[in-house]
């Protein structure tokens, strides 16, 4: 009872405190909460149609294409246009999934399993599949019995942890693919939807038929805008302003950023040519002597070009060692003297000379799932039943792997011989093979002048020191100019854009371009062969252009309607096109065989207001005056046919059925990603 008395004595205090309590559980809650949501929105690469697209979804995807085009590339770095072509592809790929995939979802359309296991492993796989180089044979073309190989090898379990790995990197390409494919079948299966809905009907097909029918002859006289001289009409800034309000919606723009640059192009020193020529001179006594059987070992350790014993023929070797190589007195030992072109500084050794072999050969072969098949596949082609075998054609020894090419040239004609492919076989034979010819093997020892480490610290040097001193765009670019130095501006990037101009490794630009204030100058930035220093020089961030971008287009539009008043007011009471002429000061001209379809105007270019009058005047009746692109027309019909072709309507829809066709799926999807409601945020993470 005493604390329940004591509780009604405070009871206004506890309720404050309680209150103050509840309050800051709530606001703690609360906080906690927007610091979630706010850890979540700056992990978003971005939002399509509402849908967040978080970082590890796109990185995922990402990781999941770059292993795909290590397959499709055979190698294991990826260059700068690579990764360009993975991000954008990425993104491109979400855009359709969650725009026009999503709009097929949404009317309950599907790709079904065996709609999606017909398309990838049917008879005739999809275009998709059978562009992959992974089910290729050797004479470039798509083999199924490679894809059926290929899906058996990734159907089986692992027997180490290096297997492990390439089988998840196999399976990781097929599912990469089969994934492609059922977003593609799915997005051309609404377009089919939509074309169907769309095509032409029966107004479009007589509307074409007729615009093909009547074909018109009209004389005309025309005066150009640019005979009217601009200080006679005048544009006031607020006719500009009218009209820029009118537009305005098309000049909708994304934030960009314009910059101007100077490079420092990275190039070797005269320290790093004597270098080379001291490197090459002092190998040159063990080149000479070292034997044959070491040679390999001192020219592959030292050398730009990898001695493997290739054979050279006249017409495969180096220009400039083919009278070295084939001369009357050329034998093996002999070394060319120390050479220089194109930077570089070179040397040749003859290996092997005196034999002849046939610079090509003529190859068919066969891919075998199961080896055990080899033997009765050998006798179906000793009986000349070839089945499913394929010819490669004729084909030099750089054409081929260095293992079959050692086979396919040391055998007999109509020899067979067999190579691994994965799990199975591939079988060769030799159909035939072109005369033999003088060969030698040669070993070449040369390098490559190429910019030094101190090179490299020289050139960096005097660009930092450039930009020290030049620290504000004034600066920068008048020292630019006063040195002769190439100033180039770069306007309008977005902030997505993978480079600048050809600039290579060059997307940190764009980078420091939307971190920066408009003025700033650049640290120096490493673009493979070249140092670059930049200025930002525009700033846009606005959803519309500024009316100051665009005014002096507007104002010439501007001038040119208002000429067209002038000349069109000059004319007032003309009545025949000779009256016409007298006042625009201009010769007759005749335009002939113009139709609705036309795309040009006599001499006049194109004019599509010219075109429609001609085809719509009367014979005899003479045209008002026209406001044209690039002047005032007046025309004057002197002849109109009408052709007397028989409409047909099924051929008319058919034929416009089929231009939408091609055009549609374009249009539509380009719509449909237009009007998306958008976020891209990429540029915050790469």
């Amino acid at each position: 009872m005493a604390t329940l008395e004591k509780i009604r004595k405070h009871g206004a205090f506890l309720l404050i405190v309680v209150g103050v309590a509840m309050l800051a559980f709530i606001l703690g809650d609360f906080f906690s909460s927007s610091s979630t949501f706010a850890n979540r929105s700056r992990e978003n690469i971005g939002s399509i149609e509402g849908t967040d697209i978080h970082y590890t979804e796109y990185e995922a995807a990402r990781e999941q294409l770059t292993e795909v085009m290590k397959i499709e590339t055979g190698r294991s770095d990826m260059t700068e246009e690579m990764q360009s072509y993975i991000n954008n592809q990425v993104w491109q790929t979400m855009l359709a999934k969650y725009t026009l995939g999503a709009q097929a979802e949404k009317i309950g359309m599907t790709v079904t399993a065996d709609e999606l296991s017909e398309l990838c492993i049917g008879e005739h796989p999809h275009q998709i599949i059978q562009q992959r180089r992974a089910f290729f044979d050797q004479s470039g073309q798509f083999n199924r019995l490679a894809l059926i190989q290929f899906l058996n090898s990734i159907d089986r379990d692992a027997e180490d942890a290096e297997q492990a790995a390439s089988l998840e990197q196999a399976r990781t390409y097929w599912m990469y693919w089969e994934n492609a494919i059922k977003l593609n079948y799915l997005q051309e299966k609404y377009i089919g939807l939509l074309t169907e809905l769309i095509g032409a009907n029966v107004t479009d097909a007589k509307y074409a038929f007729n615009s093909r029918q009547t074909t018109a002859t009209v004389e005309y006289v025309s005066q150009p805008y640019y005979s009217v001289p601009d200080s006679t009409v005048k544009v006031s800034n607020s006719e500009i302003r009218s009209l820029y309000n009118k537009r305005k919606e098309q000049y909708k723009q994304k934030p960009n950023r314009s910059i101007s640059y100077v490079v420092f192009d990275i190039v070797p020193s005269s320290y790093d040519f004597e270098d080379v020529e001291r490197w090459i001179n002092g190998l040159r006594e063990e080149f000479v002597t070292v034997k044959a059987g070491d040679l390999a070992s001192v020219v592959n350790s030292n050398s730009d070009v990898v001695y493997d014993g290739k054979n050279y023929s006249e017409s495969t070797i180096p220009a400039r060692y083919k009278e070295f190589a084939f001369g009357k007195n050329a034998k093996a030992g002999d070394v060319t003297e120390i050479s220089f072109a194109d930077d570089t500084y070179s040397m040749a050794r003859l290996v092997e000379t005196g034999y002849s072999l046939p610079d090509s050969v003529k190859l068919r072969y066969a891919v075998l799932v199961n080896a055990a098949q080899l033997d009765s596949l050998k006798q179906e082609w000793a009986k000349g039943s070839y089945g499913e075998a394929n010819e490669l054609g004729w084909l030099q020894e750089i054409d081929m792997p260095k293992e079959m090419a050692d086979k396919a040239f040391a055998l007999g004609t109509n020899s067979i011989f067999s190579l691994p492919y994965g799990t199975g076989l591939q079988v060769v034979q030799v159909m035939e093979k072109s005369a033999a010819t003088p060969k030698v093997k040669m070993a070449i020892l040369e390098r490559k002048v190429t910019p030094s480490s101190k090179t490299y610290a020289t050139i960096f040097n005097d660009a930092k020191q450039f930009i020290i001193t030049n620290n504000t765009e004034e600066k920068f670019l008048a020292t630019a100019e006063e040195n002769g130095m190439n100033v180039i501006p770069a306007f309008n990037l977005d902030k997505n854009s993978e480079k600048v101009d050809d600039l290579k490794q060059s997307r940190a630009i764009v980078r420091w371009a939307f971190g920066a204030k408009e003025g700033a100058v650049s640290d120096i930035f490493d673009c493979g062969d070249k140092y670059v220093a930049a200025v930002l020089t525009e700033v846009h961030d606005g959803e519309y252009r500024d009316m100051d971008e665009v005014s002096a287009d507007l104002r010439r539009e501007l001038l040119r309607d208002k000429k067209a008043d002038k000349i069109i007011a000059s004319l007032k009471g003309v009545e025949t096109l000779e009256e016409a002429a007298g006042k625009m000061n201009a010769e007759i001209q005749t335009a002939e065989g113009v139709t609705f379809g036309s795309y040009r105007f006599g001499n006049a270019g194109v004019e599509p207001v010219a075109i429609g009058t001609a085809v719509a005047l009367e014979k005899g009746e003479t045209s008002a005056p026209l406001k044209g692109v690039n002047g005032v027309y007046v025309l004057r019909s002197i002849d109109k046919t009408t052709a007397e072709g028989t409409f047909n309507e099924a051929q008319e829809i058919q034929q416009l059925s089929t231009r939408y066709t091609y055009s549609l799926p374009y249009q539509l999807v380009n719509l449909i990603e237009t009007k998306a409601e958008v976020e891209d945020n990429r540029s915050n993470f790469y």
